[in-house]
């Protein structure tokens, strides 16, 4: 067995020397790699059949050398390792460039995942939100639609927006609600209920542009009320409405000079 591991082993040497003088360094570079692999999986193969205490005996006494050829044979050892070790490097080098990539690749790929599941979330939240809006959309009659736009007018003319729109949620609120009459016109002249209609102002207020926008918005479902039925300002208001206020109902948020209850 030592003899066929060792013709072997010359076999391959030879093979190597003999094209080494014809072969580009590129060439000569991957012939050592071969002959290193090569070397290495006949080692295994003759290690796995076992040639018991000799096998150590048998690969030094592959390692000597003729007379004569000790010198030549240690230089091209050397270069072989050199060339071995230059190839090791590079490989090592290449493998963490790819395992780097593949990580930064996985990082970004969950990162496409957690951005695109964040993307559907929010479309579903906002399409389930114009449903909601949809449902809630309420349609009036002509008479109603003028009053509506008066009282809002009149309570909150001087409110941004917002203040606008909360003031028509609280009629409607009470138009849906069986506490209350079931039409915007029952709503607003219902006796002691809202201030401009005590005391003659919503028969003189100009509606604007921006007012019936607000109206129209809250008619299509916008609603930042929170269900309140009820609102007063403060300062504007008699002691006995504020206590009556402040003790028969639930207080929810303010909004501008407003305050919304339930």
């Amino acid at each position: 067995m030592f003899f066929k591991l060792r013709s072997i082993f010359g076999q391959l040497c030879r093979f190597f020397k003999g094209i080494a003088v014809k072969v580009t360094k590129r060439m000569y570079r991957s012939s050592a790699v071969f002959m290193a692999g090569a070397a290495v999986i006949t080692v295994i193969a003759f290690t796995s059949a076992g040639f018991g205490s000799g096998g150590k005996n048998a690969l030094t006494a592959f390692a000597e050398t003729p007379p004569g050829e000790e010198e030549e044979e240690s230089e091209s050892e050397e270069a072989v390792l050199q060339e071995l070790e230059q190839v090791r490097t590079k490989a090592l080098q290449l493998a963490g460039d790819l395992l780097e990539k593949e990580e930064l690749e996985k990082i970004r790929l969950k990162e496409e995942i957690k951005q695109e599941a964040k993307r559907q979330k929010a479309a579903q939240a906002e399409k389930e939100a114009k449903e909601a809006q949809a449902a809630s959309a309420m349609a009036i009659s002509s008479e109603d639609y003028q009053v509506l736009l008066r009282i809002v007018q009149a309570e909150a003319g001087v409110c941004y927006e917002k203040g606008k729109i909360l003031v028509a949620n609280v009629v409607l609120n009470r138009v849906k609600s069986s506490q209350f009459p079931d039409t915007v016109k029952k709503v607003v002249y219902a006796p002691s209920q809202f201030s401009p209609v005590s005391n003659g102002s919503i028969n003189s207020v100009k509606v604007t542009e921006e007012t019936m926008q607000c109206v129209d918005r809250a008619l299509a479902g916008e609603d930042y009320s929170e269900g309140a039925l009820f609102f007063m300002n403060r300062r504007g208001s008699k002691r006995g409405a504020v206590s009556w206020f402040d003790s028969r109902l639930t207080y929810l948020f303010q909004h501008g000079g407003h305050e919304f209850f339930k």
